[in-house]
C-alpha cells in the first residue's frame, strides 16, 4: 500500500447534493477491511485557509483491523515529535484548566479521596481510550475531555443527592447521549450550522486563551514574553517545531526562576471504587437531564463545530454514541460525563500539531496516551501538572492556539453575507455569557443564527 495510488479514493466533504454528514457515512459504508493511508488535498478551501483539508479523501482502519500489522506501522510513519508535544500540551491544559472543578464536584457529592481518584482514573481511561481509539478508526483527530460545566453543574445543583444516586443519574445521561449519537439526532441537527456561524463560534470560544498569553505576562513578563518571542522566532525558521520550542523554553525559563514546585510528586497509582447506582425521579430531574443537556449544548456543540471549521468531515453520530458508551461504563467508577472536547482539540487539530491535516490525529493519539497516565497515576499525574506555574501554562496555551484562531477568524468573514452573523456570534460566544446554565459557546450559534435569519430572509 502506497500514498497517493491509483485507486479512486473516498471523498469525504459532502458533494453532489447530500451533506457532510451523510457522505461521511457513505464513505464509511464502503471501507474495506485493510487499513490504507490517508491521502489530503491541500489546496485553499473556500474559506480562505491553506491549513486546513480541503478534501480528507481517507480509508480509516476497519474495526477488524485497528491492530493489524499495517495498520500500527502507519501510525508510526504518520508520528512526529511535533504530535507528540501537542498532545502533551492538550492535556496539560485540559487537566490544569478545569481538574479542580472535577475534584470539588466529586467531594459535593460526598466522595472521599478514594473516589475523587476512581474518579479521575476512570476519567482519564475513558478520554485516554476514545481519543486513540476513535483517532485511529477514522484517521481524524477525535479529542474527548470531561464535561466541565457537567461538573459545575454538579456542584451547584445537585445538593442533596447521594453518590449513589448521582451515579443512576450519570448512567442515564450517559445512555441518552449514547442513543443521540448512534440515532443520528444530533448529527442531523448540527450539521445545519453554517461554516461561518461555527468559525466565528471556535474564534469566539479560543479568543481568551490568546489574550491570557499576554495577561500572564503581568505577573511573569520575563517568562511569557521570552516564550512569545521564541515562538515567533520559531514560526519563521523552525515552524514545525515552533510549539516544542517554546514549551521547552518555558519550562527551562521557569526552573531557573524556582518556579517548578515538584515536592509534592510522589509515584501513586489510582484504584477503581465501584459505587452501587440507586435511582430516583429527584435525581433523574435534578441531576441526569441537566448534565445531558448542558454536556450536549456546551460542549458536543463546540466541539463539532470545532471539528468542521478545522476542515474534517468526521461522521459524528458514531463518535458521540461511542463515548455515552464509555461514559455508560466508566460511570460507576467515576466516569460522570465523556464528551467531544472544543478547545484542547483545537491544539491537536492545529499547525503546530503537524503541518500535514492527515496526520494530526496521531497528536489526539499522543493526547489519549497521557490522558491513560492520568488514569493510571491520577494523584502523580495531578501533582505534576500542578508543579508547573499558571503563566507558563496560560502562555504555552494561547501560543499553541494562535494558528486555529486565526483561521477561524478567517473563515468567519470570508462570505460577506454571512459576515456580521458570524461576528455577533463571535462576540456573544468571547463574553462568556451563560443562561440558564448552559455557557456562551451554545448562546454565539443562537445568536449567530438569529441574525443571519433575520439579515437573509428573503433576500
Amino acid at each position: 500500500m502506497q500514498r497517493g495510488g491509483h485507486r479512486k479514493p473516498h471523498a469525504i466533504h459532502g458533494r453532489a447534493g447530500f451533506s457532510e454528514g451523510e457522505a461521511a457515512h457513505r464513505a464509511a459504508k464502503t471501507v474495506p477491511a485493510l487499513c490504507h493511508f490517508v491521502t489530503v488535498s491541500r489546496d485553499t478551501v473556500t474559506d480562505g485557509r491553506t491549513d486546513a483539508p480541503n478534501k480528507i479523501r481517507t480509508d480509516p482502519c476497519h474495526n477488524a483491523a485497528l491492530v493489524s500489522p499495517g495498520c500500527i506501522m502507519s501510525v508510526f510513519r504518520d508520528f512526529s515529535l511535533s504530535a507528540l508535544a501537542a498532545g502533551f500540551v492538550t492535556v496539560l491544559v485540559g487537566f490544569t484548566s478545569s481538574a479542580v472543578i472535577v475534584f470539588q464536584a466529586a467531594a459535593a457529592l460526598g466522595a472521599g479521596p478514594a473516589e475523587i481518584a476512581s474518579w479521575m482514573g476512570a476519567l482519564g481511561l475513558g478520554m485516554g481510550l476514545t481519543c486513540i481509539l476513535l483517532s485511529l478508526r477514522y484517521r481524524m483527530p477525535v479529542v474527548t475531555a470531561w464535561s466541565t460545566p457537567g461538573a459545575a453543574m454538579l456542584i451547584t445543583g445537585a445538593a442533596g443527592v447521594g453518590l449513589g444516586e448521582a451515579t443512576g443519574a450519570f448512567l442515564v445521561s450517559a445512555a441518552l447521549i449514547a442513543v443521540c449519537g448512534f440515532s443520528g439526532w444530533f448529527e442531523r441537527a448540527i450539521n445545519r450550522i453554517p461554516v461561518s456561524i461555527a468559525s466565528g463560534m471556535l474564534a469566539g470560544v479560543l479568543l481568551r486563551f490568546g489574550m491570557d498569553a499576554f495577561v500572564a505576562m503581568k505577573t511573569q513578563f520575563a517568562l511569557a514574553f521570552a516564550m512569545f518571542i521564541v515562538y515567533l522566532l520559531g514560526r519563521r525558521l523552525f515552524p514545525r517545531y515552533a510549539v516544542i520550542a517554546t514549551l521547552a523554553l518555558g519550562v527551562a525559563v521557569a526552573a531557573g526562576q524556582g518556579l517548578l514546585h515538584f515536592g509534592d510528586v510522589r509515584l501513586e497509582l489510582a484504584r477503581p471504587v465501584f459505587t452501587a447506582p440507586s435511582f430516583s425521579f429527584a435525581a433523574l430531574i435534578g441531576v441526569a437531564l441537566p448534565l445531558f443537556i448542558v454536556t450536549m449544548a456546551s460542549q458536543n456543540v463546540p466541539g463539532v463545530a470545532v471539528i468542521r471549521a478545522s476542515g474534517y468531515s468526521l461522521p459524528i453520530s458514531p463518535v458521540v454514541g461511542w463515548t455515552g458508551v464509555a461514559n455508560l461504563m466508566l460511570a460507576p467508577f467515576g466516569g460522570y460525563a465523556l464528551n467531544l472536547a472544543a478547545i484542547t482539540a483545537a491544539i491537536c487539530m492545529g499547525r503546530e500539531a503537524h503541518e500535514d491535516p492527515a496526520r494530526r490525529y496521531t497528536a489526539a493519539m499522543a493526547a489519549g496516551g497521557f490522558y491513560l497516565l492520568v488514569g493510571l497515576f491520577g494523584a502523580t499525574v495531578g501533582a505534576v501538572f500542578a508543579a508547573f506555574p499558571k503563566e507558563l501554562v496560560l502562555a504555552i496555551a494561547g501560543l499553541a492556539l494562535f494558528g486555529t484562531i486565526g483561521n477561524g477568524l478567517a473563515a468567519a468573514m470570508a462570505n460577506e453575507k454571512e459576515r456580521e452573523p458570524a461576528l455577533v456570534t463571535f462576540l456573544v460566544t468571547a463574553s462568556g455569557v451563560t443562561l440558564f446554565g448552559v455557557g456562551s459557546a451554545f448562546w454565539g450559534l443562537v445568536a449567530g443564527a438569529l441574525a443571519l435569519l433575520l439579515l437573509n430572509f428573503r433576500r
